[in-house]
C-alpha cells in the first residue's frame, strides 16, 4: 500500500479487524507532506471497502516511542519554499489536504484519534472529524496559525465555530494551546487516558476478536475517562469579548478590562498579523453557518488568496513562517501593520473564490 518513498512516513498495516496508521515522521513531530497526505489517503480509500477492517485507528511517534507526538500540522517551511519557487504542489497540498479532512469527517466506519503529545493545525485537521478522539495528559491541541500569517484551516473554521458560545473565536485568533482535559471541556476531545496505557491498548487490537467497528470504538471508549472538567479560560469573558463585531472593538475590550486574562489575551492578539485577524473573524463567523463541504471549499478559497493575493515574499503567510520558521527572527513585518489599519476591501478579497463553482478543485465534496 505505501511505495518505498513514504514507508517510513506513514505506516499503514492491519491489526486484527483494526486498520492500523502510524504518523512516522518524529524529527519534524509528524508535519504533513503531501506524501503523507496520500499515503493517509491511499489507505482510508483501501479500507472503507475491504470487510475484514472494521474500524481505522491513527497514532503518531515521538523520537521517544510510539506515541508522545501526534503531528504538529502541514510542514511550513515546504509551504515556504513552494511559495517563493511557485511550486504548484503547494496548491496539490492544500486540495488533498483538505480532501482527506473531508474523507475522515465522512468515514463510514470508526476512526479512532489518539491525539496524544502535539496536535495542532494539520494534525487538528485528520483528528477533528474522528468519531472518537482521545488525549492524554501529554496532549497539546491548538489552531495557532495566526502566529505564521495563517487562519485556521483544514475545517478549522467549521469545528472551531461550533464550540460553545464564542470559545471558537477566541481558540482561532489567539491560537491558545489546551491541554487533553481542557480539549474535552472545550468539545475538541472526547475521553483522556493515561498516556502510559496507550501501547497495551494499541496493541490489544491485533487480539481482541471484534465483531464490528461500533465494538472497537466501545472497547475503546472503555478505557477513556469522559469527565468534563470546569473551563480554565473566563467563560463569560470569553463569550463577551468575542462576541464583539469586529478585531478592533476586541482588542478594544480588552485593553479596556483590568485582568491578567485580558492583559495577556490583548498582547497575544497585538503580536499578530492585523489582516489575519480581521480575515479569522470573519471566516468563523461565515463557517457558523455552513456545512463541512462548503467550509473547506471556502478555506480552499482563502488559502489560494494568502499566497497569490501579494506574490512570493510579499503574502503575509510567507512572511510568518520567515519570521517563526526560516529566519527565526520572530519579527515579522505585517502589512498593514496595525489592526487599525486593515480595510474591509483587504478582508473581503480572501473570500472572493479564484474558481468557478464547477472548476473548484473541492467541487466533488458533499
Amino acid at each position: 500500500m505505501n511505495s518505498p518513498a513514504t514507508e517510513s512516513l506513514v505506516v499503514a498495516e492491519i491489526q486484527g479487524r483494526v486498520g492500523c496508521i502510524t504518523l512516522h515522521r518524529p524529527k519534524a513531530l509528524n508535519a504533513l507532506s503531501l506524501e503523507m497526505i496520500r499515503a493517509i489517503t491511499n489507505a482510508l480509500q483501501a479500507w472503507r471497502e475491504d470487510p475484514l477492517v472494521l474500524a481505522v485507528a491513527v497514532r503518531g511517534v515521538s523520537k521517544e516511542g510510539p506515541f508522545g507526538a501526534f503531528c504538529a500540522g502541514g510542514d511550513i517551511r515546504f509551504f515556504h519554499q513552494a511559495a517563493l519557487a511557485g511550486d504548484s504542489a503547494l496548491e496539490a497540498f492544500f486540495t488533498e489536504e483538505y480532501a482527506l479532512n473531508y474523507l475522515i469527517h465522512t468515514y463510514p466506519k470508526p476512526y479512532i484519534a489518539f491525539m496524544d503529545g502535539i496536535v495542532m493545525g494539520g494534525g487538528m485537521g485528520i483528528s477533528q472529524g474522528a468519531s472518537l478522539r482521545i488525549v492524554t495528559e501529554r496532549s497539546k491541541l491548538a489552531m495557532p496559525e495566526t502566529h505564521i500569517g495563517l487562519f485556521p484551516d483544514v475545517g478549522g473554521g467549521y469545528f472551531l465555530s461550533r464550540c460553545t458560545g464564542r470559545l471558537g473565536e477566541y481558540l482561532a485568533l489567539t491560537g491558545r494551546v489546551l491541554n487533553g482535559k481542557e480539549a474535552i471541556t472545550a468539545g475538541l476531545a472526547d475521553g483522556y487516558i493515561d498516556s502510559g496505557r496507550l501501547p497495551g491498548l494499541w496493541a490489544s487490537f491485533a487480539q481482541t476478536p471484534f465483531e464490528n467497528g461500533a465494538s472497537v470504538e466501545r472497547w475503546c471508549a472503555s478505557h477513556l475517562s469522559t469527565t468534563v472538567l470546569p473551563a480554565t479560560w473566563p467563560v463569560k469573558e470569553v463569550d463577551r469579548v468575542f462576541g464583539l463585531p469586529d478585531v478592533v472593538q476586541i482588542i478594544l475590550a480588552l485593553e479596556t478590562t483590568d485582568s491578567d486574562w485580558a492583559r495577556t489575551t490583548a498582547a497575544t492578539l497585538r503580536e499578530r498579523s492585523p489582516l489575519m485577524l480581521h480575515v479569522v473573524l470573519e471566516q468563523l463567523r461565515r463557517a457558523r453557518g455552513m456545512g463541512l463541504a462548503d467550509d473547506l471549499r471556502m478555506e480552499r478559497d482563502m488559502v489560494h488568496r494568502c499566497f497569490h493575493l501579494r506574490p512570493g515574499a510579499l503574502s503575509e503567510t510567507v512572511e510568518g513562517i520567515r519570521a517563526l520558521a526560516v529566519d527565526k527572527d520572530h519579527a515579522p513585518r505585517w502589512n498593514p501593520a496595525r489592526l487599525e489599519d486593515v480595510t474591509p476591501a483587504q478582508v473581503a478579497a480572501f473570500f472572493e473564490s479564484p474558481w468557478s463553482a464547477e472548476n473548484h478543485p473541492l467541487r466533488t465534496l458533499g
